[in-house]
């Protein structure tokens, strides 16, 4: 008996963890408007206050937040690292010389529209944002 209920538990436990969790109405129809080609959505709570949803759009992965009231926060769009403008290759090299290139993204958000771009250097990882002309901010995790 014990050994079943275990098990029932635990299948569950996983039909909890795979399920998929939907945002607000407002959240939804919000995105729905802006971004009308999206295929393949899928939801997720970024943090106590924000959506976010992970999708194909014109075959690329991208995510977008929103908050709780349905304000749009943020788009990221992934990208090859080859499809950064030189600029930004550039400026990357010279102020972070050896730094390894990870994952690169198209970023968006009410006050910036660029590039974001993971780095990893001596050890440490952080992320660097860059304008299409070079100009760069390293974020803080």
């Amino acid at each position: 008996m014990k050994k079943t209920i275990l098990v029932l538990s635990f299948f569950v436990a996983a039909l909890f963890a795979c399920a998929q969790k939907t945002p607000p109405t407002v959240v939804s129809n919000v995105f729905t408007q802006k971004f009308k080609n999206a295929e393949k959505v899928k939801w997720d709570m970024e943090e106590a206050n924000e959506w976010e949803a992970e999708f194909k759009l014109n075959g690329k992965g991208t995510s977008a937040s929103f908050d709780l009231a349905g304000k749009w926060l943020e788009t990221e769009i992934e990208i090859g690292k080859s499809e950064l403008p030189s600029a930004v290759k550039a400026a990357i090299d010279k102020q972070f010389a050896g730094a390894k290139m990870g994952e690169a993204a198209i970023i968006e958000t009410p006050d910036f529209n660029g590039y974001e771009i993971a780095l990893k250097l001596k050890g440490k990882s952080f992320e660097v944002h860059a304008t299409k002309d070079g100009k760069l901010k390293v974020n803080k995790e």
